[in-house]
């Protein structure tokens, strides 16, 4: 108890010399406050401009693996680019050989898109991002709705003619109004609408976003669009389950399947790539690394300012105070005392100037910045109270532990 005691006197005396040079302590933590905001306005910005754009690519899916022409990833060196191009296209029979035989998919479709116009009445709406799908859609891609139903497995087989669509879309076709069960043309044939994706709000980096989009089933897009070679190219995309090689097992799979379909012997190479959608966030992943170092750089020089300037006021503190340290010890203050009161000071000192840093990023996030929304993250608060303790302890203990080992008469005597 009596540590305890000592411990909460020490904290009261650091408060109250902070209190009593008050211009000091504001000059001493602008450093570490430029400091702090430094790194954690990076770091919120980073996080925001990092998880705003993985949403954008939120269309890929996650944990899928996509049968494509081309890699996303650069292919192996010296590999004629050309080749890519006299790649076969996926096509609805590899789909529907794969589709039963993979035992290590969460679900597998193939889709084909294009961009169209749509129109319902004198109302039409471009750039649409058409896409025709199967059932099992909704096996690898998320679809949420606000509105209506996704289609049923026989209205898919039966390719009827019906449309969901992303909610910009329909307000832009029917403002003011309800589209659900409403007809739209698309390219001259006549669709009913079933329903309607949930906002996503503006895009990002002018990616695909569900505002704009519109799902109708596989075969009613092919009476539009011719598919396969030639053609628009479908993407076959499966599902991986949630286990720990689940995403390694099923991209064996598909390879050891599409070969057998393809009739590729052992001696020659595959004609198509997986792409897994990892790839992307990992590679977006890679650069806000990098970001982050950039942020802790910047941050760290106006830190160990702060430092250097709270170290000072406090070599500055225990000369002024060295005959109260003196008259301390002599009345049989320990020396842990005398260290926590010079240590609570340079802490107290630095958080400060942490949370004033913090407050300034909070105030900052209210700042409309287009479709970025700034979000404080409860790791980044954490983060600057405890950069901004270490820095107090650091900068703090040199001038404390000169103090704590004073000989008390010759503390007395100082003037």
């Amino acid at each position: 108890m009596l540590f305890f005691q000592l411990t909460w006197e020490s904290f009261r005396f650091a408060i109250s010399a902070l209190k009593s040079n008050l211009t000091r302590t504001i000059l001493s933590l602008l450093g570490v406050t430029v400091g702090i905001f430094a790194i954690i306005a990076v770091f919120t910005l980073v996080d925001s401009l990092e998880g705003k754009i993985k949403s954008s690519f939120a269309f890929l899916g996650t944990n899928v693996i996509r049968v494509d022409r081309f890699p996303f990833a650069n292919g192996p060196q010296n590999y004629p680019w050309w080749k890519y191009f006299r790649r076969p296209p996926a096509t609805l029979a590899e789909y529907k050989f794969i589709a039963p035989r993979l035992k290590n998919a969460e679900g597998v479709t193939i889709s084909a898109s294009s961009n169209a116009t749509i129109q319902a009445g004198s109302n039409a709406f471009e750039g649409m991002s058409l896409t025709g799908v199967e059932y099992t859609y909704q096996d690898v891609f998320e679809v949420a709705l606000e509105e209506g139903r996704y289609f049923s497995e026989s209205e898919i087989n039966a390719s009827r003619n019906l449309a969901i669509l992303g909610k910009k879309i329909a307000n832009s076709l029917y403002p003011n109004q309800p589209a659900l069960g409403k007809e739209v043309k698309i390219k001259g044939m006549k669709f009913t609408v079933i329903g309607i994706f949930e906002e996503e709000g503006e895009g990002f980096l002018d990616l695909p976003s569900k505002d704009q989009a519109c799902l109708i089933p596989y075969g009613a897009f092919n009476k539009m669009y011719y598919t396969g070679r030639n053609g628009l190219e479908p993407t076959i995309a499966a599902k991986g389950l949630e286990t720990d090689i689940g995403l390694v097992a099923l991209e064996n799979e598909i390879t050891g399947l599409l070969r057998a379909k393809r009739g590729l012997k052992p001696s020659q190479e595959d004609n198509f790539s997986l792409n897994k959608t990892e790839f992307i966030q990992n590679a977006i992943g890679s650069i806000f690394d990098v970001i982050s170092v950039a942020g802790w750089v910047i941050g760290g020089f106006s830190i160990l300012v702060g430092g250097f300037g709270i170290a000072n006021i406090m070599f500055v503190s225990v000369r002024e105070r060295t005959n109260i340290i003196g008259i301390q010890k002599s009345l049989g203050a320990k020396n842990y005392f005398i260290l926590f009161q010079f240590l609570f000071e340079a802490v107290c000192l630095s958080l400060i100037g942490g949370i004033a840093g913090i407050l300034l990023v909070y105030i900052l996030s209210f700042i409309p910045l287009g479709s970025l929304e700034l979000i404080l993250s409860v790791n980044n608060v954490i983060l600057g109270l405890g950069v901004s303790s270490i820095i107090g302890v650091v900068a703090g203990i040199v001038p404390a532990t000169l103090a704590a080992r004073m000989d008390p008469v010759e503390a007395i005597r100082t003037t």
